[in-house]
């Protein structure tokens, strides 16, 4: 079996971990590849984990002079299934499609409607293209089952939708350095504080505010806790604003984009996501990897890991309340970090590998081709 998947290749977040941790274990099982259409960290970092990948550069998002490579790429290789990934992808797969008879598939790895929150412009254009797009696949997988549910409810067919949730490579190599040298790079003294992180794209639907909000009053009552923020994003600057706004600026680090991000974990004490909206989110498989529990809005299908209490907490979306009381619950009893971290790395190992995912993947191609004999 031959599967081809498409991506656009600026992925730094979780699509990036998702197609390099699948397509890894692929590998083993089928002929994959994959092919990209901007040549960045995405691409340095597959080809790092021995990926075959292959960037066929659009000059512009509307440069749709890769179509006709493609066309020629999926005859001469004769792939017998079309896998994308993401907004660029699915909208050169729409046109794609009309040039070739393989059965295409695409992954829905957030809710497409909030993709573009933050951004007028492309939440206008981008979305309406990718919504359109998405309709002309013949086949989806879905993180996660309120995920599939969302595509129901909006049109598309129950019995094209499957569902997969994100699993990650627990064997192979986390390259971190130690929490005193991650911290010393941004000036931060970290010793006998507890550090809460969070790492994600400073947008609206990641939520950030409700994170700061809890700072807030965790250091209303505290002074031992510092809170990390890791990420680049439209709404850094208001962001910041707050904070300065609230008087934490001593206690609440922007730390830009980290490259390394098992260092980031690795400093951590508390893992934390505030967003909106997720599937199943790849933050919390990696810090899952350094046995780091997570504070976590109960949004997409995370409650399928979560379990309140044992490896980790969830709280309602924009709570920053009940956010703020489990990090002081977690300040005053240091002992159930360590606990509900290895609770939560034996519960990633157990159901959440990417060998069990890359095994649910070929299931389904299997399944999808016998369809279409």
């Amino acid at each position: 079996m031959k599967v081809l998947h498409l991506i656009s290749g600026g992925d730094t977040g979780g699509a990036k971990t998702h197609i390099i941790s699948l397509v890894k274990e692929l590998n083993k099982i089928i002929d994959a590849k994959v092919i990209c259409f901007i040549e960045d960290i995405f691409y340095y970092e597959a080809l790092d984990a021995g990926i075959n990948i292959e960037v066929f550069k659009q000059k512009k998002r509307s440069d749709m002079s890769v179509i006709g490579r493609l066309k020629d790429e999926i005859d001469k290789e004769d792939y017998d299934i079309i896998h994308c990934h993401g907004a660029r992808a699915n909208f050169i797969a729409m046109i794609l499609k009309n040039k070739i008879n393989k059965p295409m598939i695409t992954t829905i790895h957030s809710d497409y409607k909030l993709d573009f929150k933050d951004n007028f412009y492309k939440r206008i254009v981008y979305t309406a293209i990718n919504s359109i797009a998405l309709k002309r696949f013949d086949y989806y997988i879905a993180i996660s089952n309120t995920f599939k549910q969302m595509l129901v409810d909006r049109g598309f067919k129950e019995n094209k939708i499957f569902t997969v949730y994100n699993g990650i490579d627990l064997e192979g190599d986390m390259d971190y350095v130690s929490r005193e040298e991650f911290l010393s790079r941004y000036n931060i003294q970290g010793e006998g504080k507890t550090l809460v992180g969070i790492i994600a794209r400073l947008d609206l639907v990641k939520d950030h505010e409700t994170f700061i909000k809890a700072a807030y009053k965790v250091l209303q009552e505290r002074k031992d806790a510092i809170f990390l923020i890791a990420g680049t994003g439209n709404d850094e600057k208001n962001l910041r604003t707050l904070v300065e706004e609230m008087g934490i600026e001593d206690y609440v680090y922007f730390l830009g984009f980290v490259k390394d991000q098992y260092s980031f974990f690795n400093a951590i004490d508390i893992n934390t996501l505030t967003s909106i909206s997720e599937s199943f989110p790849y933050v919390i498989l990696e810090g899952a990897r350094l046995k780091k529990t997570v504070i976590s809005t109960e949004v997409g299908g995370i409650n399928h890991l979560i379990e309140d209490g044992f490896n980790g907490w969830l709280i309602n979306v924009g709570d920053s309340e009940a956010l703020a009381e489990k990090i002081i619950f977690f300040m005053e009893n240091q002992n159930k970090i360590k606990t509900m971290g290895e609770n939560l790395f034996e519960s990633v190992k157990l159901n959440f590998s990417s060998k069990r995912m890359a095994e649910e993947h070929h299931k389904i191609y299997k399944q999808i081709l016998e369809y279409r004999r």
